[in-house]
């Protein structure tokens, strides 16, 4: 078995929330969105920075497709995980 480095262990955790906040909130206004991206995020043990949070409540609301390799090569002030 190979080791996850720490980029593609936050790439994991970053879908997982992604996937938790889409199953449910596909319709729900932004507002919403984000205080469920905030819960997943704290729950998985993940920071992202304020500009990355308001990136993905976009995308999510959106329907778009979230990069995850850019959020996990750029954590800024967020940090590693």
């Amino acid at each position: 078995m190979t080791e996850m480095n720490q980029d593609e262990a936050r790439v994991q955790a970053l879908m997982g929330v992604v996937e938790r906040v889409n199953a449910w909130q596909e319709t729900a206004p932004d507002g919403t969105i984000r205080d469920e991206l905030d819960k997943a995020l704290e729950e998985a043990g993940v920071t992202l920075t304020e500009h990355q949070k308001e990136q993905v409540t976009d995308q999510i609301s959106r329907q778009e497709e979230v990069d995850y390799d850019l959020l996990a090569s750029h954590t800024g002030e967020g940090g590693p995980a």
